[in-house]
Formats: structure tokens, sequence, C-alpha cells
């Protein structure tokens, strides 16, 4: 039986997770919402709502842009964050659609003879 390896993280995802954690937390609090509302409207545990403000690598990428979402969170440097993401998606979209569909791995060709 193998042991069971723990997931590592960079030091950037790591402090990525805690900041907008701590951003969930501030936007709370300014909005004067209790952790049992703010995880009411999210349809979470209270407990969720603590990793997720505690920066947790375990919980769910959605449940952190909800959250964010539902305290106000500026996310991509806008104030109105479906208009900007929006926006991104179609450039996404667009410079994706030059590229191929599927990416290779080249072959070296040992041609010295």
């Amino acid at each position: 039986m193998e042991p069971i390896r723990k997931r590592t993280y960079s030091r950037v995802t790591r402090e990525a997770t805690e900041l907008l954690g701590k951003l969930i937390r501030l936007g709370r609090k300014e909005r004067k919402m209790t952790e049992n509302e703010l995880a009411g409207r999210a349809g979470i545990s209270r407990a969720t709502l603590q990793k997720i403000e505690h920066g947790d690598l375990k919980c769910e990428i959605g449940l952190f842009f909800e959250l964010a979402a539902l305290v106000g969170v500026k996310l991509f440097g806008t104030d109105d964050p479906s208009s900007t993401v929006s926006m991104h998606l179609g450039r996404i979209d667009d410079k994706l659609a030059l590229l191929p569909q599927s990416v290779r791995t080249s072959v070296k060709v040992d041609d010295d003879f």
C-alpha cells in the first residue's frame, strides 16, 4: 500500500487564497453580516465559511468566488465583475479560436547518419 501524499502548493497560491479569504471576511464585516448570515445566503455551513475566510486550499474555488460576489469583493479590477469577466472571456475565446485545437509534443528527429 502506497503512502498518502500530501498535496503541496506554491507560496503564491497559498498567499492568493489567504488574500481572497481575508477580502471576503473584510467585505462581510463591512456589511455587518454575521458568519451565519453569509453562510446561509451562500448555502454553506458556518464552518466552511470560516475555512474559506482563512484561505483553506481544500475548499472549492467556486465557493470563494460566490462569497466574494455576495460581499462585493472587486474581482478582476473593477466595480462590475460580471461585465469584466464577460469581456475577458470574450477576448480569451477569440485568442483560443486562433490556436490549434490540440497541442502535441514536438518530436525530435535524429537525422545524423
